[in-house]
């Protein structure tokens, strides 16, 4: 939770960028290589150069895409690789980021209908 809805929609759409390349990657991945601690690994590699790659093509996502969206990204990654699991790493991903968008669109609520008051 952030004190303003500014701040929670900035952390918010970081949170849901991350999660949403994290969880991608993590389900190419797993369906490739499936959980394997080597691939993980190139895994987080893979996520850093994209995030960057990404934040330098896009100036306006630069703001975005630092070091808390490579971090939720990374989050995410492992989740889906490493987590045992008797479904898809697609179906996986998919609740992944469900998961985390249900928790945005909450805090996002909460922060709009309880804002905090200046003292």
């Amino acid at each position: 939770m952030q004190s303003t809805l500014g701040a929670a929609v900035a952390v918010s759409v970081r949170r849901f960028i991350g999660t949403a390349l994290g969880a991608f990657i993590g389900a190419v991945l797993a369906t490739w290589f499936g959980p394997n601690i080597l691939v993980f690994g190139a895994g987080i590699f893979i996520l850093g150069i994209l995030c960057t790659l990404v934040a330098r093509a896009h100036f306006r996502l630069s703001e975005y895409l630092e070091r808390s969206t490579y971090r939720f990204g990374s989050i995410a990654l492992a989740v889906v690789m490493l987590v045992v699991r008797d479904k898809s790493a697609w179906i996986v991903a998919i609740h992944r980021i469900t998961e985390i968008s249900i928790g945005i669109l909450a805090g996002l609520f909460v922060t709009v209908i309880w804002p905090e008051h200046s003292k």
